[in-house]
């Protein structure tokens, strides 16, 4: 969570819990510059939820109910939260999604942003987030199957 509100402190946008109505889990405010997450909320969907608000505010997001700013939302804080290495160590385990959700502390819809936008899969092995341009990555797993 510290390194959550320090991501928001260096992005300018201030962090505050609130009791929402459902089924409002929390907001980004623009103009604002301010993130709202439910107080109800269990610590791994608060950190997606903030991380998530915090990707409205990195991508300056204004309007709502639009998908592609959902999904751009959802992709950033993937990101944010996952660490390519040790995702990369866990599909390799053969794990279920559902399992490697768990064990980063993510909820399963931001597992699938972060597999559908920072993995590669070719001949059997897992790249995550390339590193110095095509054909070079940060991360390379072997995994089964």
């Amino acid at each position: 969570m510290r390194e959550l509100l320090a991501h928001a402190a260096h992005l300018g946008v201030a962090v505050h819990v609130a009791h929402l109505p459902a089924p409002y889990r929390g907001f980004y405010d623009h103009r604002g510059r301010r993130v709202v997450y439910d107080f109800s909320l269990a610590p791994t969907e608060r950190a997606c939820v903030i991380a998530h608000e915090l990707g409205h505010a990195f991508h300056g997001h204004v309007g709502r109910d639009d998908p592609r700013a959902e999904a751009a939302a959802d992709a950033y804080a993937a990101a944010l939260l996952i660490d390519p290495s040790r995702y990369a160590h866990l599909e390799a385990l053969d794990l279920s999604a559902a399992d490697i959700a768990d064990e980063l502390g993510v909820t399963p819809t931001l597992l699938r942003a972060f597999a559908d936008n920072h993995v590669t899969r070719l001949e059997g092995v897992t790249y995550t987030r390339p590193r110095l341009g095509r054909g070079q990555y940060r991360h390379r797993v072997r995994w089964a199957g």
